[in-house]
């Protein structure tokens, strides 16, 4: 089951019908589940309830409601739905399309799951940057990568539909006018409560393969981070906000701090795990992200957690909505 989506008419589509849209996006869903969807108000256009054969425009949002795996499937036949790419199969093409919690002419954005990595390497045989073609629809272009997040880290990941795209994302990136915060949990409580990390990093090799380091030598690592709740002494939700975009930076720096992410045994050793029905894998989540849109203004974008941080919100009685970002008020 996919989460809420909100998908941007793009030029090509200008003129089609709704019905027509959704057959072209969501190719296993039948006529039947569309009028349901449509009778009940979950399908919006620009916020609006949407009929079947409305004419859609350029850049209208339409609002996609939680939807069954199976819709994302090409119907048997029907090519033009399927990527340009046919090795990939059925499920990889439902498992990247819903995936996306926005997408327009130049941008896509994905919530990507723990576990998966954004790139192959040794071992690693499905990635995202491999089932990017599932993405490509009608376009000439397979959509490209303009960043990285670790394979065990959840949340936005942005995506570049064309070459223009994508490299002005990747420089959006690199000149650090792009606004990013991140989610943890973490064992302990930090002291002070917010506060700024500034330690070097340095990557090593170790007999285990690389790892990062403080140094003093190294380069240049900030994080911004603030205590939004705390479950006793035991674990604090933080919210993290990366001024320098190093690897494993949150990491490290919130074990420097001596509170270290839960679940990240590689940097946490056996500290980083918590006692109980607390999930063992690591509680890291690209949240939301503020980026330069290729066609002008901001993008901005927020990514729902996965489902083991968001079972130990849960259990931890941690609630999103309480949530107000604390680095606005500084002006961060």
């Amino acid at each position: 089951m996919s989460r809420v989506q909100h998908l941007i008419v793009s030029q090509g589509e200008a003129n089609l019908r709704v019905d027509r849209w959704f057959k072209a996006h969501f190719p296993g869903m039948t006529h039947g589940q569309l009028e349901k969807h449509l009778r009940k108000g979950d399908i919006r256009v620009d916020k609006k309830r949407a009929k079947a054969n409305q004419r859609l425009e350029e850049g209208q949002t339409v609002r996609i409601p939680p939807l069954d795996d199976s819709v994302y499937k090409p119907m048997t036949g029907s090519s033009a739905s399927r990527s340009r790419d046919t090795t990939l199969s059925d499920r990889d093409i439902a498992d990247i399309r819903k995936m996306v919690l926005h997408m327009d002419d130049k941008v896509i954005v994905l919530n990507k799951p723990a576990g998966i990595p954004v790139q192959g390497g040794s071992g690693q045989n499905r990635h995202i940057d491999g089932l990017l073609a599932g993405l490509q629809y009608d376009y000439e272009e397979k959509p490209r990568l303009v960043h990285r997040l670790d394979k065990d880290t959840s949340g936005v990941l942005v995506i570049g539909r064309t070459r223009l795209a994508a490299k002005f994302l990747t420089e959006a990136f690199r000149n650090r006018s792009t606004r990013k915060i991140y989610w943890a949990l973490v064992a302990g409580v930090p002291r002070p409560h917010e506060a700024t990390i500034s330690f070097n990093l340095r990557k090593i090799v170790t007999a285990n393969g690389e790892k990062v380091v403080v140094d003093r030598e190294g380069q240049k690592a900030v994080t911004d981070y603030s205590v939004i709740a705390v479950a006793g002494q035991t674990a604090s939700w933080l919210a993290l906000k990366p001024v320098t975009g190093r690897t494993h930076q949150l990491r490290v720096h919130c074990v420097a701090i001596e509170t270290p992410i839960v679940g990240d045994g590689k940097y946490g050793g056996s500290e980083a795990f918590l006692d109980g029905a607390v999930s063992k894998k690591m509680h890291l989540h690209a949240r939301e992200i503020t980026i330069s849109h290729p066609d002008g203004g901001e993008l901005s974008i927020t990514a729902p957690l996965s489902q083991h941080m968001a079972e130990t919100w849960k259990l931890l009685d941690f609630h999103e909505n309480d949530y107000e970002d604390p680095f606005l008020a500084h002006g961060l």
